[in-house]
């Protein structure tokens, strides 16, 4: 099964998303390009770097359950990550 995805556009910016229901994990794309250098973990969400530092793209693992939450802070103004 394909897994959809959409367009979201942020500020003149175009990020892609991609949602793998099977998995539960969110991607979302922050760069098209860009050699992989290491990634970095905390909680339920690991950013993937290339070599000069800059986020090529993030993982939101367990998205199900982290994504409303999220949604909901943003609604207060207020996020905590756990």
């Amino acid at each position: 099964m394909s897994s959809p995805s959409i367009l979201l556009s942020v500020t003149a910016m175009a990020y892609k998303i991609k949602y793998d229901e099977e998995a539960d994990i969110l991607t979302i794309i922050l760069k098209d390009r860009g050699e992989l250098s290491h990634a970095e973990e905390v909680g339920d969400i690991i950013v993937h770097f290339d070599k000069n530092e800059k986020p090529l793209f993030m993982e939101i693992l367990k998205a199900s359950k982290i994504v409303p939450l999220m949604v909901e802070g943003l609604a207060k103004k207020e996020i905590t990550v756990t």
